[in-house]
């Protein structure tokens, strides 16, 4: 995962909801976007870094990165396959 943030074409804030409606949100998000475009989702749920990251590696999408956003924020970046 590369240190420069990617261009983000859509976003989503899932800030304070837990498992799995981070993940929910995510793939109706990724459901309506064009192949290669890229999606930041905003997470505050602890475990949300395992979850993106299994979700990415089932789903067929990558994860471009996960970074601290502030305020325990975790942003991920999801490029849609």
């Amino acid at each position: 995962m590369s240190d420069d943030l990617p261009a983000v074409d859509q976003e989503v804030d899932a800030r304070g909801l837990n498992c799995p409606l981070p993940i929910l949100r995510t793939k109706k998000a990724l459901a309506r976007m064009d192949s290669g475009q890229v999606l930041a989702v905003l997470t505050t749920d602890p475990h949300a870094g395992r979850d993106f990251q299994a979700f990415c590696q089932q789903t067929g999408n990558a994860l471009l990165g996960q970074r601290a956003g502030g305020e325990n924020t975790l942003v991920h970046y999801v490029r849609r396959r």
